[in-house]
């Protein structure tokens, strides 16, 4: 009888966590980038970057900007991508399209927690993966 309580519970959190891995990737993303996309200068792009990942992946994230570095918070595994050295990027902020250098941030918890009391001041400390980008010099248009 116990055994069939613990697989039921198991089922459960499965089809909780598949559910909110749809929710997220299949509906509530997408009408994030397309917000982004239409009115860039908008109320939500004052909190919300788009940044591609170097798998192509696009994730739309909270984030912290100062000066030429911009901060992420990541809960899921996408950061994995970032480890070590860092890896390039591509950044949507604000209606413009940046490049830069990102890298999670593992190995430095007191600059993690300052940042995250800017970035996520509510948060449960501790909580996520730092993100860290470095933002190439926005490049200058050309003459006409």
């Amino acid at each position: 009888m116990l055994w069939k309580v613990l697989v039921g519970l198991v089922a459960l959190a499965f089809l909780v966590v598949l559910g909110t891995w749809f929710y997220f990737n299949q509906v509530a993303n997408p009408r994030v980038v397309a917000e982004l996309r239409s009115d860039p200068k908008g109320e939500r792009a004052q909190k919300v970057m788009l940044v591609t990942l170097p798998s192509g992946r696009e994730l739309p994230m909270n984030y912290w900007h100062e000066g030429d570095l911009v901060f992420a918070g990541a809960d899921g595994r996408w950061w994995r991508e970032l480890d070590g050295e860092g890896a390039p990027v591509t950044v949507w902020l604000r209606g413009d399209l940046r490049r830069g250098t990102a890298r999670a941030i593992r190995d430095d918890p007191a600059y993690k927690a300052r940042v995250f009391k800017e970035l996520r001041p509510t948060a449960l400390p501790g909580v996520g993966t730092l993100v860290e980008i470095r933002l190439a010099p926005a490049e200058s248009p050309a003459p006409n």
